[in-house]
C-alpha cells in the first residue's frame, strides 16, 4: 500500500511539475483566539496621564526601540551592543552559512560542466605488443558534462529545505537581535536599580551612624542603657553590610552589561535618567494572538523549521524512485601531444544512467519514516513555541496590569513607614518609649524602601518584555521600514 501510495505521488509530481513533498497546511494555533481578560488584566494602563508617554495605538513591532526607550544613555548603550555583541555576530554568521549551503544545494539542480586534459603511458611486454610498440601514449584534452535530471523532485525537495533553513536562521538571528535589545535594558535597569538601593543604604547607614552617636553619648552620661547602644549598633552594622554587597551587586551588574555590549564600558556615555524617570510606553495594545505569528520571530522561525521538515519528506519520497543522470564528454584525443589538434581526433561519449533501487535492507523506507517522524516533532515544537510566545503576552498583561497599584500602596506605605520613625524617635528623645521602638521602626522603614525600588524596577523590566513578547525590538525608529531577516 505504501509503494503504491508513493507512485500515485509520483505521478501527481509529474503532472504538475511539483515536488513531492506533502502539501503544507500551517497547524491551528493552539490557544485561545484572545488573552484573557477580567481580574488582573481588567486594570491595564489607558492613554497617557501623568506625564506618562503614550503608543497612540501603534502596535509593538511599529515602535523604534529609540521611540520606547528615551533614555539618552540606554539609548546608546544598545546600539553600541547591536555593534559588538558576540551572540549576535554569530547568529548573523550561522545567517551566512545557511544561505552558502542553500546555494550548494540550489547548484545541483544544473548541469556541472568541467575541463580535463590528461596523458597516459603504458608500457606492453615485447612479446605481448605488435611491431615491438612497447610504449603506448595517450594524450586527450575535452570537456566533461553530467546532470542529474530531477524528475521526481528530489534536489527541488532539498533546496526547498535548504531554503526553509536559510529563513529559520535569518528569523532565529532577528530573535536573538531583539533579545539584546530587551536584555540590555534589562541589565541597565538592574544598574539603576542598584544605585537606588546603594543611596537608599547609604542615608540608612547615616541615620544609624547618628542615632548611634546619640545614644552612645547618653549612655557615657548615664541616661542610656547598654541595650539601647546594643540596639542602636545592630541597626548600623546591617546597614554597614548591606551597602558592601550592594556595592558588590552593582559592580557585578555593570559586569554583565558590559559582557552584553561586547566591549568595555565608554567613558563618554551620555547623562542618564534615574529609576523612576525612564517613562517606558505603558500602554502599547496586546492585539490578538493571531497576531503574534507574524510578529514573533521565534515563531516564523519554527515554521520555516516545518516547512522544511515537509520539503525533507518530498526528497525521502523521492528516493524510492529512479535517478536519470546524464554524462558526456567531448574533445580530442591522440597518441602523441603534436596530434591532439589534427584532424580526425575528435573523440565524445555518452552515457545516460537510470539508477533503480530494488533492494536498500530497508534504509528508504526507514529515511521516510524519520522524515515523517521529524515533521511532526517540528509541529510540536511550532505550537509549543506559540503556547510560549501566549504565555509571555499574558504574563506581561498580567503585569502591567497589578504594579501600578502595587507601586501607589508601597509608596504610601513608605510615607507611613518614615512617620513613623519620626514618632519613635520623639517619643524616644522624651522618654515615653525604649529604643525598641525606633530600631523596628527605622528596620521596617529601610524594608519597605528596598521593596519599593525593587518593584519599581520589576514593572520597567516586565514593560521591556511584554516590548519583546509584541515583537519589538527589531527597527531602530517608528516609521523605518523593516530590514530583511538576512541583511546585515
Amino acid at each position: 500500500m505504501r509503494r503504491l501510495s508513493l507512485i500515485a505521488a509520483a505521478i501527481a509530481a509529474l503532472a504538475t511539475g511539483c515536488t513531492m513533498a506533502p502539501k503544507y497546511e500551517r497547524p491551528a494555533a493552539p490557544v485561545s483566539s484572545s488573552f484573557p481578560t477580567g481580574g488582573v488584566y481588567a486594570t491595564q494602563p489607558a492613554a497617557a496621564h501623568d506625564g506618562a508617554r503614550s503608543a497612540n495605538g501603534a502596535f509593538a513591532a511599529d515602535i523604534g526601540w529609540r521611540d520606547f526607550f528615551v533614555d539618552a544613555r540606554l539609548q546608546r548603550l544598545i546600539d553600541i551592543a547591536l555593534k559588538n555583541n558576540r551572540d549576535l555576530r554569530v547568529a548573523m554568521l550561522n545567517v551566512q552559512a545557511a544561505q552558502a549551503q542553500y546555494r550548494i544545494t540550489r547548484s545541483e539542480l544544473f548541469p556541472t560542466l568541467g575541463a580535463q586534459a590528461s596523458q597516459s603511458k603504458q608500457r606492453t611486454p615485447a612479446n605481448m605488443s605488435l611491431f615491438n610498440q612497447t610504449i603506448q601514449n595517450t594524450y586527450s584534452v575535452g570537456l566533461n558534462a553530467s546532470w542529474e535530471i530531477d524528475l521526481f523532485g528530489r534536489v527541488q525537495s532539498l533546496k526547498d529545505q535548504a531554503l526553509a533553513k536559510y529563513f529559520a536562521t535569518g528569523y532565529a538571528r532577528k530573535a536573538v537581535e531583539i533579545s539584546l535589545v530587551s536584555q540590555v535594558a534589562t541589565q541597565y535597569l538592574q544598574v539603576l536599580q542598584a544605585d537606588d538601593l546603594l543611596a537608599v543604604t547609604r542615608q540608612t547607614l547615616k541615620s544609624a551612624s547618628d542615632s548611634y552617636r546619640i545614644v552612645k553619648l547618653q549612655f557615657d552620661n548615664g541616661a542610656a542603657s547598654e541595650l539601647d547602644v546594643s540596639q542602636a549598633s545592630t541597626v548600623m552594622e546591617s546597614a554597614a553590610a548591606n551597602l558592601q554587597a550592594q556595592e558588590r551587586a552593582r559592580a557585578q551588574a555593570v559586569n554583565a552589561l558590559v559582557l552584553l555590549l561586547g566591549e568595555p564600558m565608554p567613558a563618554d556615555l551620555p547623562g542618564g535618567m534615574p529609576l523612576d524617570g525612564q517613562k517606558l510606553l505603558t500602554d502599547i495594545p496586546a492585539g490578538v494572538p493571531s497576531d503574534l505569528l507574524l510578529r514573533r520571530p521565534d515563531i516564523m522561525e519554527a515554521e520555516q523549521n516545518l516547512l522544511a521538515a515537509n520539503a525533507n519528506i518530498g526528497a525521502a519520497r523521492a528516493a524510492f524512485f529512479p535517478r536519470i543522470s546524464l554524462t558526456g564528454s567531448f574533445g580530442t584525443l591522440s597518441p602523441s601531444l603534436g596530434g591532439l589538434f589534427a584532424a580526425g581526433s575528435a573523440a565524445w561519449g555518452f552515457a545516460p544512467t537510470i539508477t533503480l533501487p530494488i533492494f536498500e535492507g530497508g534504509q528508504n523506507l526507514a529515511n521516510l519514516d524519520l522524515a515523517n517522524i521529524e515533521k511532526k516533532i517540528e509541529v510540536a515544537q511550532y505550537e509549543k513555541t506559540i503556547q510560549s510566545a501566549f504565555r509571555d503576552v499574558a504574563d506581561g498583561l498580567a503585569a502591567r496590569g497589578t504594579f501600578d497599584q502595587q507601586i501607589a500602596a508601597l509608596e504610601r506605605d513608605t510615607a507611613a513607614q518614615q512617620r513613623r520613625l519620626d514618632l519613635s524617635a520623639l517619643r524616644y528623645r522624651q522618654g515615653v518609649d525604649s529604643y525598641l521602638g525606633v530600631l523596628t521602626a527605622q528596620q521596617d522603614l529601610y524594608a519597605v524602601q528596598q521593596t519599593l525600588i525593587a518593584a519599581r524596577t520589576q514593572r520597567l523590566a516586565s514593560l521591556v518584555t511584554l516590548y519583546q513578547a509584541l515583537g519589538g525590538g527589531w527597527i531602530e525608529r517608528t516609521g523605518d521600514v523593516p530590514r530583511e531577516v538576512g541583511a546585515g
